[in-house]
């Protein structure tokens, strides 16, 4: 189960509650003031060897209460001592905005009967603003490796000081090419720093990573949660492979949901995310976008009324699948199939969440059967079809896989395109085609008459104007001209 090179395996024996783990007072009356009664897995074996000062290797799922886990100790740690400008004495290192917003709200309920400085690093906000804040010392620093580095290339940073470091998300970190900002950090660092590692999984990479930054690390690691919770329920639509369609599936399909509070529409790429929620404002829904390309007012302004009831849709990438608590999400829909299963299951585990009803629709193109083939394989079960299913190996007339059934779509012209009135596409095509026809029809006419009218050149004259017309038009009989150009001229002496 564990390799020497990651550290200690702990014991399997827990703590049952929170005033066995060796926190101090002041955290633990925040912690009954939250109404959290026991620690949780990871929580239970990771503080006590946080407060120890060893190292820790954590590899847990998102959702398993992590946060905690090093939130926690911390500011057990931090109530003795004074930061100094500039350097900070703890460093928390998120992937995301969202995820180090998240984390900072995690000190303003932990930390509410403790002095300690917090500040936030992230991009999107003023570097004047965050400058001020290291200027009067941070106990703790939570940052975005981007935004800490070019704090830090500025000489307006300072990380010798640094007591703690905290890499949380690693695996999310290497799928957003952190990883070489991460090396550079560990540099700026001191070597005799306690550092506390989390991933929810361990490629290659991330082990190489971990040998790196852990000295004789404890390893914690706590059993992995089921795929899907069970009051999820999971239904898959097969949709067409144009947006257009999608977006009038989804419409529907949020129109028509059972128990429908609000839902989470996840898309795979950002400019997707945009064009959707543009759409959907456009068709009358209450909407709101997050996605990268947002500043950070704009992504936080969007959460802000989501939580609160104000926005019934939230349109996200996945940079909202992770480690995001967003509490009482009654249906997610996925607009996009993810191409990574891990995704799949992040994603609908935003609703569901502590003992509610969730529903989780995929919107399935015929394109995306691979993609649920692999989910299917990961969670371990099929997903059951809403309607008629995608026929994996049929295919129409273009060589494309295509839905099973009767089809719906009205009928296909010659050319493949659907025939339907609605389909703008298929309208321009016919338009271009009739012109093309009459064009022809009036140059079949015209050119019999053109050529009884013009004599035959002579083959010692020059025509320069012919052979420039017949390599533009490759007509090389002279239709091209009007016939009273072609007329014989009588020159008198």
């Amino acid at each position: 189960m564990n390799s020497p090179e990651l550290g200690t395996a702990v014991s399997t024996t827990t703590a049952t509650t929170f005033s066995e783990l060796g926190l101090s007072d002041k955290v633990l009356g925040a912690i009954e003031a939250t109404g959290y009664k026991s620690p949780t897995p990871i929580q239970a074996q990771a503080i006590p060897h946080v407060l120890a000062r060893r190292d820790v290797l954590g590899i847990a799922q998102t959702g398993t209460g992590k946060t905690a886990a090093f939130v926690l100790p911390m500011i057990t740690m931090l109530e003795k001592g004074r930061a100094r400008a500039r350097m900070p004495r703890t460093l928390i290192l998120e992937p995301t905005r969202e995820l180090a917003a998240q984390v900072y709200e995690s000190f303003e309920k932990y930390g509410k009967n403790t002095k300690l400085n917090v500040a936030l690093l992230i991009g999107g906000v003023s570097f004047g603003d965050q400058d001020l804040k290291l200027v009067r010392g941070v106990d703790v620093l939570i940052a975005t490796p981007g935004r800490l580095l070019d704090h830090s290339e500025r000489g307006r940073l300072l990380l010798s000081g640094c007591e703690l470091l905290i890499i949380d998300e690693a695996d999310r970190m290497l799928d957003m090419g952190f990883i070489p900002d991460i090396e550079r950090i560990g540099k700026l660092v001191p070597f005799t720093r306690q550092t506390l590692f989390f991933t929810a999984t361990m490629p290659p990479e991330i082990q190489r990573i971990a040998d790196n930054f852990l000295h004789n690390p404890v390893r914690v690691e706590v059993s992995k949660p089921a795929p899907a919770a069970s009051t999820i329920t999971q239904p898959q639509v097969a949709v067409g492979r144009e947006d257009y369609e999608k977006r009038a599936t989804l419409r529907h399909l949020i129109n028509t949901a059972e128990n429908f509070k609000n839902a989470i529409i996840f898309c795979n790429r950002k400019l997707e995310v945009a064009a959707l929620h543009k759409s959907l404002v456009k068709h009358g829904f209450n909407a709101v976008a997050l996605h990268g390309d947002l500043d950070q007012s704009a992504r936080m302004a969007a959460l802000d009324a989501f939580r609160k009831g104000d926005a019934k849709l939230l349109i996200a990438s996945d940079v909202a699948a992770r480690g995001l608590d967003i509490p009482a999400v009654s249906h997610v829909f996925n607009f996009d199939v993810p191409h990574h299963p891990d995704d799949y299951v992040h994603r609908i585990g935003r609703t569901g969440r502590a003992g509610l009803t969730g529903t989780a629709i995929s919107l399935v193109a015929p394109f995306d059967a691979k993609s649920v083939a692999t989910i299917e394989k990961l969670i371990g079960a099929p997903i059951p079809w809403m309607g008629e299913p995608v026929v994996v190996g049929e295919e129409d007339a273009r060589g494309r896989p295509r839905r099973g059934g009767p089809d719906r779509s009205g009928g296909r012209s010659r050319n493949g395109r659907s025939s339907r009135s609605g389909s703008g596409r298929g309208r321009e095509g016919g338009r271009q085609e009739a012109r093309s026809e009459r064009q022809e029809q009036v140059r079949s006419e015209r050119t019999p008459q053109l050529r009884e009218s013009a004599p035959p050149p002579k083959a010692s004259e020059p025509q320069p104007h012919r052979e420039r017309a017949a390599r533009d038009t490759g007509d090389t009989d002279g239709s091209h001209l009007p016939a009273f150009l072609l007329r014989p001229v009588n020159i008198k002496a």
